[in-house]
C-alpha cells in the first residue's frame, strides 16, 4: 500500500489563534495557490490538447479520484451539461466507494487497486476515452490502479496532483503537478490542494469545451435553460447578438429552446 509523509503546517498552535488570525493566515496560504497553478500551465496545456483531440474522435473524459479529489471531479463533470449543453456522459466523474462516498466517507474504498477500472468498464470504456486521475497526495491506490490499467489498454491518461514525482504522476502520460506546499492544517488536503484542483479542473474543462465549439464569443450559447434566471440570461444573449427587443428575443428563444439555435435561425433569415 502506497503511503506518503505529510508535510507539517507552516503554523503552530492553531488552537491558540484568534478567529482573525486563523482567517488571515488561511487567506495568506490560499494566495499562493494560483501562483502554483500558473507554473503548471504548460503541463495542463498538453493535457487539454490531447483531450480535445480524443473528444473530437468521439471520446469522453473520465475523472477518477477518492475523497475530496473524487468529489471535485464529480462536481466539474456534473456542471458541464448545464453550462455547455453537452450530453451527461461526455464528462464522467467517478469516486472510490461509488455515489455513497459523495456525501459520506467509505472506509478503505480508495485502497482498492482494481475498482477504478471496474467502475469505468460500466460505461463501455474505449480507446478514444481520456482518463484523468485526481489525487492531492499522488499516491491513492484507486487512482494508480485505474491509470495503470488504462495505460495497458492503450488509453490516454493524465493526472492532477499536488506533490512532485508522485506514483500517480509517474503512471500518467500527461501529469499536471501543482505543488502547493504544506496545508494550513497538516494533511487537510481539502484546503490548498482542493483549491488548486478546483482551479485546474475549471481551466481544463472550460478550455476543452471552448475548443470543441461549445462557447460563442464569450457566451454559453449551449447552456440548458433550466430555470428562470438562465432563461433571462438566454434572452439577453439573443438580444445582444440579434439586436431584437426583449419581447421578440423571448419569443425566438422559446421557439427554439436554445440560445445558439435562436441566434443562428435569426441570422440565417437576415442573410
Amino acid at each position: 500500500m502506497v503511503r506518503v509523509t505529510e508535510k507539517e503546517s507552516n503554523y503552530r498552535d492553531l488552537d491558540k489563534m484568534s478567529v482573525n488570525e486563523l482567517l488571515t493566515n488561511m487567506n495568506k496560504e490560499d494566495k499562493t495557490v494560483p501562483l502554483a497553478v500558473e507554473k503548471a500551465i504548460p503541463q495542463l496545456e498538453a493535457l487539454v490538447d490531447v483531450t480535445v483531440e480524443k473528444m473530437k474522435m468521439g471520446g469522453r473524459l473520465f475523472y477518477i479520484g477518492a475523497g475530496t479529489s473524487g468529489r471535485l471531479g464529480i462536481l466539474d463533470a456534473s456542471e458541464c451539461p448545464p453550462t455547455f449543453g453537452v450530453p451527461f456522459d461526455w464528462v464522467i466523474g467517478l469516486i472510490a466507494g461509488g455515489d455513497t462516498a459523495i456525501r459520506k466517507a467509505v472506509e478503505f474504498a480508495e485502497d482498492d487497486m482494481e475498482q477504478a477500472w471496474k467502475d469505468m468498464e460500466e460505461y463501455g470504456i474505449d480507446e478514444n476515452d481520456v482518463i484523468i486521475g485526481i489525487a492531492a497526495s499522488g499516491t491513492t491506490p484507486y487512482v494508480i490502479g485505474g491509470l495503470r490499467r488504462a495505460n495497458a489498454e492503450g488509453l490516454v491518461t493524465g493526472c492532477i496532483v499536488c506533490n512532485s514525482n508522485s506514483p500517480i504522476a509517474q503512471e500518467a502520460q500527461y501529469p499536471v503537478e501543482v505543488i502547493v506546499g504544506p496545508e494550513f492544517v497538516t494533511g487537510s488536503t481539502r484546503m490548498k490542494s482542493g483549491t488548486a484542483q478546483k482551479l485546474v479542473l475549471n481551466m481544463l474543462s472550460t478550455s476543452v469545451m471552448i475548443q470543441l465549439g461549445r462557447v460563442k464569443g464569450n457566451k454559453m450559447v449551449d447552456m440548458q435553460l433550466s430555470n428562470i434566471k438562465l432563461v433571462a440570461r438566454g434572452v439577453r444573449m439573443v438580444m445582444e447578438e440579434t439586436g431584437l427587443d426583449q419581447e421578440a428575443a423571448s419569443i425566438l428563444l422559446e421557439r427554439y429552446g436554445n440560445v445558439r439555435k435562436a441566434i443562428e435561425s435569426y441570422q440565417s433569415l437576415k442573410s
